[in-house]
Order: C-alpha cells, then sequence, then structure tokens
C-alpha cells in the first residue's frame, strides 16, 4: 500500500495558539509557562514561546537589496606601514570595504592609526579607492581628516562620484565616549554648520553625519536605548544642516548610522530593522521623503570575553548573521582576540573569512529581508521602536542629546542597565560560556601584535567608557 494513501486518511485535528498552550502546559508538569517559557530583553520587552503570523509583512531591506552587504575589514594598527600591508591584503583576500579607526576615536579600544595626513595617505597607498568602501571613525578633528581626504582623491584625480564613502563623525557619540568637546554646547553647535557648509562647497559624496549608537551599547545601553540616541542624534544633525542652510530633503541622505549587533540573533535583526523604520518616522515628521537609512553594523565589544577567546568567534558569528539577514549595508567583525590586544593575521583571517562564507558560500544576501513576515522578528521589531520612541522623546524633553549627555542624564539610564545586567550575571541568570560556566580548567597563550595600548582621552570627565565582558569578573567579584 502507498504511504500517501494510508496519511491521505489521517484527519489531524485543527491546529491552533489555546490547543499548543494545553499540550505545552501538559508539558511543563504544573510548572508556570510564564516564568519557564517567557523571557524579557533588557527593556522588559517580552518574548513569547510562540507567534502568530502578522496580518501585513514589512519589507525593511537594506539601501540596495539588489547587492551584497559590504564586508568592512577594521585598519585599526598604530603602525601605518603594517596598516597599508593589512589593507591591501584585505582586499586582494576578498574584503569589499575598509573601516579605518584613528586613535581618540570613540571606538577605537585603545588601538587606532596616528591622525595625521601622512598617515592617512601611507594607509590608502596602492588601495583603489573607487571600488573600496571606505569608512573612516575619526578622532575630534574630524573636519582636518575630511579635508586630508579631498587632497588624496584630488592627487590620485579620483572622480567622487565613483566613491562610497563614510565619515563617522558624531559629536554626541565622540563626547559621551571620551569626554571631549568640552567647548561650550553653544560654541559647538555654533560651529557645526561652518564645517558642513565646508563639506558640501568640496563635494564630500557619501555619509557626512553618522548616529553612532555603538559608545552607549558597549557602555551597557539596552537595544532602545542605543535606539533612541541615534535617533536623537540624527535628529541633531538634521538642526546642523538646517543651520547650515542646507534643504533637508537633500541633507538626509548624507546621515547615516552605526549600530552594534551581539550574540542575540533576533534581537539584533529586530534591532536594525527598528533603525529603518524610526528614520524614516523621523524623516517624515520633519515634511521629508523618507531616504533609507544607510547603516554600518559592528559586532558587539562589551560582548567579548577575555577568558576562553575562541568562543567569541560563535558570539561574532550569531552577530554578523544577524546583521546581513537584518539589512545592514556594510559589517565589521570584531577579532576573536581584540580583548587581549591588537589582533594579529591570524585573527583577522577568521573575522574575514567568517562574513566571507556567509556572503559567498551561503548566499545569505540572496534574499532581502527574510525576517519579513516572521511572527516574532516582526513583533520584536515593532516593539523596540515603541520603546526606542519613548527614549528619544525623554531626550529631547532633556534638551537634546548633547544637553542631556552634558548633565549625564543618558550616562544615568545607562550605567543602572549595565548594573542590571552586571547583577543577573552574577546571581546566575546569566551565563557567559567560558567565563561564567564551563571555564576551561588552563587558558591557551593568546597571540597579538605588538602595540601600546592608549588609554581613552577624557579631558578629566569619564562620560561612557567601554565594558567588554573581559571586565566582567570586576564587577561580579570573581
Amino acid at each position: 500500500m502507498d504511504a500517501r494513501t494510508v496519511f491521505s486518511d489521517v484527519k489531524f485535528p485543527p491546529s491552533d495558539r489555546d490547543r499548543w498552550l494545553a499540550l505545552a502546559q501538559k508539558a511543563l508538569a504544573g510548572a508556570s509557562l510564564e516564568e519557564t517559557l517567557v523571557s524579557h530583553t533588557d527593556d522588559g520587552l517580552r518574548i513569547e514561546p510562540l507567534y502568530d503570523r502578522p496580518d501585513t509583512a514589512e519589507f525593511l531591506a537594506r539601501k540596495n537589496p539588489d547587492a551584497p552587504w559590504i564586508i568592512a575589514q577594521r585598519i585599526d594598527d598604530t603602525d601605518p606601514v603594517r596598516a597599508n600591508a593589512q589593507a591591501l591584503h584585505e582586499i586582494e583576500q576578498g574584503a569589499t570595504g575598509l573601516a579605518l579607526v584613528f586613535e581618540g576615536a570613540p571606538n577605537s579600544f585603545g588601538y587606532g592609526l596616528p591622525a595625521s595626513a601622512e598617515v592617512l595617505e601611507t594607509v590608502l597607498e596602492g588601495v583603489a579607492l573607487n571600488r573600496t568602501y571606505l569608512r573612516v571613525d575619526v578622532h575630534p578633528s574630524s573636519r582636518a581628516m575630511a579635508d586630508w581626504l579631498v587632497a588624496i582623491l584630488a592627487k590620485r584625480r579620483v572622480d567622487p562620484s565613483r566613491l562610497n564613502l563614510s565619515f563617522g563623525i558624531d559629536p554626541a557619540a565622540i563626547f559621551a565616549g571620551t569626554g571631549r568637546l568640552r567647548m561650550s554646547i553653544e560654541a559647538l553647535q555654533a560651529s557645526m554648520p561652518q564645517s558642513l557648509a565646508h563639506f558640501f562647497a568640496l563635494g564630500v559624496p557619501g555619509v557626512l553625519l553618522e548616529a553612532d549608537g555603538r559608545v552607549l551599547h558597549n557602555a551597557g545601553a539596552t537595544e532602545a536605548q542605543e535606539l533612541g540616541v541615534m535617533m536623537a542624534s540624527a535628529v541633531a544633525h538634521l538642526r546642523l544642516f538646517e543651520d547650515a542652510r542646507q534643504a533637508l530633503v537633500y541633507a538626509a541622505p548624507h546621515i547615516g548610522f552605526s549600530l552594534s549587533v551581539d550574540q542575540d540573533q533576533f534581537l539584533s535583526m529586530a534591532k536594525i530593522r527598528a533603525l529603518r523604520k524610526l528614520w524614516a518616522r523621523v524623516q517624515q515628521s520633519c515634511s521629508i521623503q523618507p531616504s533609507p537609512a544607510t547603516i554600518h553594523a559592528e559586532t558587539s565589544y562589551r560582548m567579548m570575553t577575555l577568558k576562553d577567546p575562541e568562543t567569541n568567534i560563535l558570539r561574532t558569528t550569531l552577530a554578523s548573521f544577524a546583521a546581513a539577514v537584518g539589512g545592514a549595508d556594510s559589517v565589521s567583525i570584531l577579532p576573536h582576540t581584540i580583548a587581549h590586544g591588537l589582533p594579529d593575521a591570524f585573527a583577522r583571517r577568521v573575522a574575514r573569512n567568517t562574513q566571507l562564507i556567509m556572503a559567498r558560500e551561503s548566499h545569505l544576501g540572496f534574499v532581502a529581508d527574510p525576517a519579513s513576515g516572521s511572527g516574532g522578528v516582526e513583533a520584536l521589531t515593532a516593539e523596540l521602536c515603541e520603546a526606542a520612541w519613548r527614549e528619544f522623546q525623554l531626550i529631547e524633553t532633556e534638551g537634546g542629546l548633547l544637553h542631556s549627555l552634558a548633565r549625564g542624564n543618558v550616562q544615568k539610564r545607562v550605567l543602572e542597565a549595565r548594573d542590571r545586567r552586571a547583577a543577573e550575571y552574577a546571581e546566575g541568570k546569566r551565563a557567559l560560556v567560558g567565563t561564567t560556566v564551563y571555564p576551561l580548567a588552563a587558558e591557551r597563550p593568546v597571540e597579538t601584535l605588538a602595540a601600546p595600548r592608549r588609554p581613552a582621552p577624557t579631558d578629566g570627565t569619564v562620560f561612557c567608557q567601554p565594558l567588554p565582558a573581559a571586565r566582567l569578573d570586576e564587577l561580579i567579584g570573581a
């Protein structure tokens, strides 16, 4: 007898949510379904064990859904000659972009390229600028950095229209991460419009200002806090463009975003998708026809552990997977040994090849926004939008992001979230494989490049210094 004939006579009862809940409660043998199967994010958002299919699906793909995301390798070596060799090797081996990180940048983590025109020219020697995405995480001399790059373009006779360029200029991120820019806020707001007008006059393409949430994330911010700060920063940028007498409809595409993604795959996917929705809403509120967000995702620094660093490879793989399918336009993976020092060639190779395998062997970019229509991810996206919008509105009532940072309001909320998270690690409610659970009997030696670690500049005031998991033992008393 044909198996299809047998099963065609089997009548399965209709499945619905109530039936599933009854079966789940039975399997739990009296344990609370709420306490056992329902979890919560750091923002208190519920994560249900089961979601219904949404009535409508939102399409929130990357800026150019027909193209794969950009594999942006981080270049942060303190030796310019060595950094140039790294940049050329990364491109030769398949990277499609470079993320130049200069010393003193909020996300330099103690290293970074020396900030000078000569260093920039040395690092970019031999790099085909018209075929390589280039982002620059700058130190506070952001305007000088743009001038140096423009001079290099002119010297090489590169057509600016063929470039894919992003400047990581975010005064609020520099202020939050280093305490720099201690000039009066009024003076800062007065000087930036002149700089923006200067950029436009030079014809600098791509992203000129960026809303960078990585500083707050690495200091301990929740997902909604990170997104809310980014929206407040983006709105501040729009005001600067307006003060520079630039039409917002043309200025908005010159604002980009950088965020962190961690090992929570679905939450990281939802965070990127929520960012796209939030930016569209901000533009609509400003009577601007929404342009798609340009999003750079970097794997979380705070999730990187000092102990058992090979486990970091699994963490960054999950995070970069979430960034790729969540719709990031460019992705950088922090090498797994970064908590120990400046990563060597092997750690950099692992970071690069992780993305190459996802892009060229697994073809993760083949489907644009695969999470569209997923009940769980769509629900997380919507709830994150609501929580982030509340944080954004709160910052606005505090006078805007710079004023809120100057008064310590944002930092207070971020540090409260960080302390709650640390307490959960200490109480065993959360676990870090290789650190708080299943530690190695003996740690293996880790190789890094010889380079001095420079303390982050603070100008006497520490605002939101990064707190990687490598320092978790200080909080939990290990």
